[in-house]
């Protein structure tokens, strides 16, 4: 007989049994191996996962409780979130970052000595029992790279604020391609990438079909435009001041006309742009542990050009006519343009 306390004994047996009951699930899931398979990818109510994310994303949708002061970042996989993390972060500590009328940038700002990844907790990396518990009541950000549709209930019920980025598929496909080729320490090759090519296409790529997960926060963000708003890597890259200020407005925090005087969102966008953060040192020689495994990836992973239009360099046209094609047809009806409308 078990020495356990009743009730530890019985939460250990609803632990085995709700562990039973995942691993039976997944063995049913219809399953692809992507990236020179490198990588398994399950599907799990319409989208693709690793093994590692779905394990924790089942967990998290039916426990994780939202606050409704919290801020979702959320994107797909290699659409500026890097960036968009760190633009929120130093919109949210503004007032103890920025608060002289010194025209350098704020010396003691954490974004100068921490990767953005570590500074903005992701979702999907939560503990249930303890860092849910420990998160900093301060700083209300969280972000995820999970559909708007398998969001936790109350993250899209709380009326907390949800920030999107996503970008022009074709970059979005080649910004992928080249970053896991990099943590996957080149083990994929040119084969490799028209093959990957394809399974994108096809929407088997990690939390695709890509579409799916733009339109959905597309389509969000037209119902409930108080709480979601849908951001254009583009658009932010071209006109950066505009979107740094609607983003503050947005999570409630405007800039005041002190701030203005003391040119504190272009001190934000001189921060958080790509040639100051991909030339600090942090992130030039820095690592990052990959999630749940003992492989570390270079920071300098997270900053390969930051351009719009590198897909001209890798794509054939044959390519590009293929993910216009399909670009078209998902966006059919939907008013929503990827890039910058003419």
């Amino acid at each position: 007989m078990s020495n356990l306390p009743a009730t530890t004994a019985e939460e250990s047996q609803k632990t085995d049994h709700n562990c039973r009951e995942q691993i039976m699930l997944l063995t049913k899931l219809p399953r692809v191996k992507s990236l020179s398979s490198c990588i398994e990818l399950y599907q799990y109510q319409g989208f693709w996962y690793p093994l590692k994310i779905l394990e924790a994303l089942i967990p998290l949708q039916k426990h994780f409780q939202a606050r409704s002061t919290d801020i979702f970042l959320c994107a797909p996989l290699k659409a500026g979130f890097t960036w968009l993390k760190a633009l929120a972060f130093a919109i949210e500590t503004r007032t103890t970052r920025f608060v002289d009328n010194d025209d350098s940038l704020a010396g003691t700002n954490p974004l100068l000595t921490k990767l953005p990844h570590d500074l903005v907790p992701f979702l999907e990396h939560l503990d249930l029992t303890n860092n849910i518990k420990s998160r900093d009541p301060q700083l209300p950000l969280l972000a995820t790279h999970f559909p708007y549709t398998a969001l936790p209930e109350s993250v899209t019920s709380s009326g907390c604020k949800i920030i999107y980025i996503c970008r022009e598929p074709k970059d979005n496909f080649v910004s992928y391609w080249h970053f896991f080729k990099t943590i996957l320490q080149n083990k994929m090759n040119s084969s490799s990438f028209e093959n990957e090519f394809e399974l994108f296409c096809q929407g088997k790529s990690s939390r695709g079909p890509y579409w799916d997960h733009v339109l959905a926060f597309w389509r969000a963000s037209i119902e409930k435009p108080g709480t979601v708003l849908f951001l254009k890597y583009e658009e932010l890259t071209t006109n950066t001041l505009f979107w740094v200020r609607k983003m503050a407005e947005f999570t409630g925090k405007p800039f005041s006309e002190e701030e203005e005087m003391e040119q504190v969102p272009q001190r934000i966008v001189e921060l958080c742009s790509f040639e100051n953060l991909s030339n600090l040192e942090v992130n030039k020689n820095g690592k990052i542990q990959s999630f749940r495994t003992t492989i570390e990836v270079d920071n300098s992973a997270f900053f390969r050009k930051g351009i719009i239009g590198d897909w001209k360099n890798h794509l054939t046209d044959e390519m590009k006519e293929a993910m216009d094609q399909i670009t078209k047809q998902k966006l059919l009806g939907s008013n929503l343009v990827f890039g910058i409308p003419k």
